[in-house]
């Protein structure tokens, strides 16, 4: 099923190519699906990476190399997300366009409030970004901001169709808002509930929601769980009264479920993306479905 909705996904992205005038490189499938969003037929979106990708380490394939090469707007979520490999690609794709300070480039981190930013940076402490948390799309209010400026590059980039875009953004946002006021008012029993992730990519979603992060499968961000770490975690949940560890479709199962398996609180795969999950085929239920997995885990433990 879950192979299905991403090919659906992907044919809805190319969709129209060969009519497009602009062409647009996403680094990560949230980006897409807004640029989709804003652009219509008007644009030939592509994201360098897919749900079931860690977006740290992703490999500069000559096939990103020449869709680069062709893009007319680069969107990404920046803060030096993806600094292993996005610099190599705009290096070998050598396109002017794209390249920071041309509209064709676009960091969405530069746009909104970012969680997280450190006061000294240490490699010793793990993989620490310097200008903040980076994985920014879990609040829906960062998705509009971010789209808002779409708009503004694609109507710079391709003049003639300004209106087309400003229409597709004026519709957007509207049914955005009214969405943001849904799942805000479905959330309230979230606020203060307790949580564990295995990264620390949900900071956004959970500052959204006013729930309490107070642990990481990772012992420092981006190492890998350890049994030693995992065993001292079992203290955080006598502690606490945690209802959820969750994660994303990428990272892998074994750490959060050995933890659920110990001490009964539900481990879970939120979406971070359009189709990472089932049921979560676009932006919009990608925030319905992270809101009722919430939900059902509260109402659980």
């Amino acid at each position: 099923m879950l192979k299905r909705v991403i090919f659906a996904i992907s044919l809805l992205l190319v969709s129209g190519a060969a009519l497009a005038d602009v062409h647009v490189m996403a680094c990560e499938p949230v980006w897409a699906a807004v640029a989709k969003q804003i652009g219509g037929d008007r644009v030939d979106v592509n994201s360098a990476t897919t749900p079931f990708e860690d977006v740290h380490y992703i490999q500069a394939r000559p096939s990103l190399i020449a869709r680069m090469r062709r893009a007319d707007l680069l969107v990404c979520s920046g803060a030096q997300l993806e600094v292993g490999w996005l610099p190599v690609l705009m290096r070998s794709a050598s396109n002017d366009r794209i390249q920071p300070g041309q509209p064709g480039y676009l960091d969405a981190s530069q746009y909104v409030h970012m969680l997280e930013v450190p006061t000294v940076v240490d490699r010793s402490q793990g993989d620490i970004h310097p200008y903040g948390n980076p994985h920014l799309q879990t609040d829906p209010h960062n998705i509009e901001i971010v789209a808002k400026e779409v708009t503004n590059r694609l109507k710079q980039i391709d003049p003639a169709g300004a209106a087309a875009y400003q229409k597709n953004y004026d519709d957007f946002a509207k049914r955005w808002d009214a969405a943001m006021a849904r799942w805000e008012k479905e959330a309230k029993p979230l606020k203060g509930m307790e949580v564990v992730t295995h990264h620390k990519s949900w900071a956004y979603m959970i500052h959204w929601l006013g729930m309490v992060e107070v642990g990481n499968l990772e012992p420092k961000p981006g190492l890998p769980p350890t049994a030693a770490h995992l065993s001292e975690l079992l203290q955080v949940f006598k502690t606490h009264h945690v209802k959820a560890i969750i994660r994303a479709a990428y990272q892998n199962e074994r750490a959060s479920d050995w933890l659920s398996q110990r001490t009964g609180v539900p481990a879970m795969v939120l979406p971070h993306a359009p189709g990472a999950v089932d049921g979560a085929d676009d932006l919009f239920s990608m925030f319905d479905v992270m809101i009722q997995r919430l939900l059902q885990a509260d109402k659980k433990t």
